[in-house]
């Protein structure tokens, strides 16, 4: 939809020849912005999907991450994932007021205003599987979603999960990472009466084959409630969550 499209279809919306889900179906395929041959920045996302398109620094150059980040913020939140601290240098001058944060790797700016039912728990079975947690929580500080965080609560040391119960039952949805044989999610599924999405990562020895073995048991898992992202997710085990705390 070019701007003379978008002009007539506003006229027939003035007129009340065009109701207003019609407008809105129209503009959710609106078009996106051609950058520099190549990125195909989609600036309707968020009317889309409930949040703005998201950037995957890895494999990208340090200056095309920057310029699409300086695209995206320009209309509202932003979020860069996977960004190394090599890279991260013109992104950060390119949008003023990011925040860059090593351990998750991610670039972040702004936050949506959208009401939410409650926080999201993230746990983690140990401090090594933190990296991915912290993507989820970034990603849903973006998406406007308290996080209660809840780590190295691995099945080793029980105890350390039932301690923190009480922050399990008052959030709307779980998110449990772990690597080794990534069996926190089924426990967690077993104690609370709400989503988990369980976080597989790829920490672990030889025959944990890079978060293969974790990933494999918690999609045989026995709890009912618990669903799984891909190894080492966070954003998409974030992404979900928020939706869930959304709903």
């Amino acid at each position: 939809m070019d701007e003379k499209e978008l002009r007539r279809l506003l006229g027939r919306l003035r007129r009340g020849d065009a109701g207003v889900d019609e407008v809105v179906g129209a503009l959710k395929g609106a078009p996106y912005e051609e950058l520099g041959g190549f990125a195909a920045i989609d600036h309707h996302r968020t009317l889309r999907v409930g949040m703005p398109e998201v950037v995957l620094a890895e494999r990208k150059t340090a200056v095309q991450v920057a310029a699409i980040a300086r695209k995206l913020a320009a209309r509202g939140p932003l979020l860069v994932t996977r960004l190394e601290p090599g890279k991260a240098g013109p992104a950060r001058r390119a949008v003023r007021g990011s925040r860059y944060d090593p351990v998750s790797r991610t670039l972040s700016r702004g936050r949506m205003d959208l009401p939410v039912r409650g926080p999201v728990a993230i746990c983690c079975a140990g401090t090594s599987d933190i990296p991915a947690c912290e993507e989820a929580a970034v990603t849903l500080g973006v998406m406007g979603v308290p996080v209660l965080r809840v780590y190295d609560v691995g099945v080793a040391g029980l105890h350390r999960l039932l301690a923190r119960r009480g922050d399990l039952d008052g959030a709307v949805a779980v998110i449990a990472a772990a690597g080794m044989e990534g069996a926190l999610p089924s426990v967690v599924g077993g104690l609370v009466g709400k989503p988990v999405i369980g976080l597989p990562t790829s920490v672990g020895y030889g025959a944990s084959l890079g978060g293969l073995a974790p990933l494999f048991t918690m999609l045989n898992s026995c709890a009912p409630n618990v669903t799984v992202v891909n190894v080492d997710n966070g954003f998409g085990a974030g992404f979900v969550a928020g939706l869930i705390a959304r709903q």
